[in-house]
């Protein structure tokens, strides 16, 4: 979701901080300017989720391959439009339904051709991948995208000395990655970062930019002397975390009442699977639970079941199975089985009761709940302000007056947020 963030304070990894300098000399050339579709949306909301990953290919050749996850998300829509940035030459572009990883219809359209067929806020300087869709985008879901493409752009991936490299590009979307050639080692990125081994020896540097404008991104690498080494599997702190795609909503009711809805979304791409278990934190109490589809709307089967009740998948990768207390409560999403290469992103929301976690203190509003993913919101009450945040978050006006915090957590740990806030027209506001 694109927002118009107010940063509240310094930012989580100083990603809402002033970019530093570069710290190697000569200067590289500056970034290459992001699509004006990426920097500002002037029409509907068209997309979310998106991430980005860049392949640095051969130095010499000045290519990266591009793969792009979106979810198109405009009601009704039959097209989504994809811009090739002006000077980059693209090749080798295919399209994938991500639910079923069948191929959609594509064809490289110029601006004027984009607007008159659904994007009226094209760029007419630019050309666009007019992507059909394999269903109209049901209303409040969307259709998840994954879009390959090879870019030759000698502006934005150059070479630095006899031995470097600089990858230098301005971009909009929040969660990228940028794999390194074969055979280089990282010298220097203005951006915090994580760095990450692929499992061939390549070196992957992960960011999620949280700044509300697109960020001149310069990464600078060297070709080493001895070969690296394959990554070594089994400790979840190096997972990548920009890729991580769940998204928790809270939306709190009057804080007399203890109680919270929420959703989650996630994204189930193992074969074969086809449930999900959601173990309520210990403190809370779950009721009203629903589960849907966001790939077509369907509404899911869900039930709630003690630790102990709930049955063994079978399928011998369900890590959640070992981890559930006899006596915890679960609520089970059922799913039609996830195909090979497909994969399926549902909704879970529920109403949690927490009196410890979410309570009143005289005339003042506390939440108080570490978070673990990347991606979380609060909305406060209606007719409620906010007066204090324990962590760094953008703020926002939702369109009937609530106030919402967006926390984006880069770092592999949790953090521990507390929100107070005040009623409106209160005597303290």
């Amino acid at each position: 979701m694109r927002l118009s963030p107010l940063c509240l304070a310094l930012p989580l990894l100083a990603a809402c901080a002033q970019p530093p300098r570069a710290v190697t000399a000569p200067s590289p050339p500056p970034p290459t300017p992001a699509p004006a579709s990426q920097v500002q949306a002037e029409g509907p909301e068209r997309e979310e989720d998106e991430y980005s990953r860049y392949e640095l290919l051969d130095p010499e050749s000045a290519q990266f391959h591009i793969l792009f996850e979106v979810t198109a998300i405009e009601p009704g829509a039959t097209f989504y439009f994809n811009p090739i940035r002006k000077g980059s030459v693209a090749s080798g572009e295919s399209v994938l339904d991500r639910a079923t990883s069948r191929p959609l219809p594509f064809e490289v359209v110029s601006g004027e051709e984009a607007r008159a067929s659904g994007l009226p806020e094209a760029d007419v300087t630019m050309d666009y991948i007019r992507i059909h869709l394999p269903r109209p985008v049901p209303q409040e879901d969307g259709v998840r995208l994954l879009i390959e493409k090879t870019y030759k752009d000698p502006q934005s991936y150059t070479r630095k000395g006899s031995d470097g490299i600089v990858f230098s590009r301005t971009l909009g979307i929040r969660r990228n990655a940028i794999v390194l050639p074969a055979g280089y080692e990282l010298t220097a990125c203005n951006a915090p970062a994580q760095v990450l081994t692929e499992p061939d020896g390549r070196f992957a540097v992960s960011f999620v930019h949280t700044g509300p404008v697109a960020f001149p991104l310069v990464i600078e690498a060297r070709r080493r002397a001895l070969a690296g080494a394959t990554s070594a599997p089994g400790d979840e702190r190096l997972s990548e975390r920009a890729h991580q795609d769940r998204e928790i909503v809270y939306f709190l009711q009057p804080p007399e009442t203890h109680a919270f809805d929420l959703y989650h979304d996630y994204t189930e791409s193992r074969p074969g699977v086809s449930r999900y278990l959601n173990v309520v934190r210990p403190g809370s109490t779950a009721s009203a639970p629903s589960a849907r589809n966001l790939d077509t709307g369907e509404a899911l089967r869900v039930e709630r079941l003690r630790g102990a009740e709930v049955p063994k998948s079978g399928l011998g990768h369900d890590e959640d199975e070992e981890e559930i207390a006899p006596d915890a409560e679960v609520v089970v999403a059922h799913f039609d089985p996830v195909p090979a290469g497909g994969s399926v992103r549902i909704r879970i929301a529920e109403t949690y009761t927490d009196p410890k976690g979410y309570r009143l203190e005289g005339d003042e509003l506390v939440f108080d709940r570490t978070f673990g993913h990347p991606r979380n919101a609060v909305v406060l009450p209606a007719g409620w302000f906010l007066t204090a945040s324990s962590i760094p978050a953008m703020v926002s006006e939702t369109a009937d007056g609530r106030i919402r915090l967006d926390f984006v957590n880069p770092r592999p740990d949790e953090i521990a947020v507390l929100i107070r806030g005040r009623r409106r027209g209160s005597a303290a506001g």
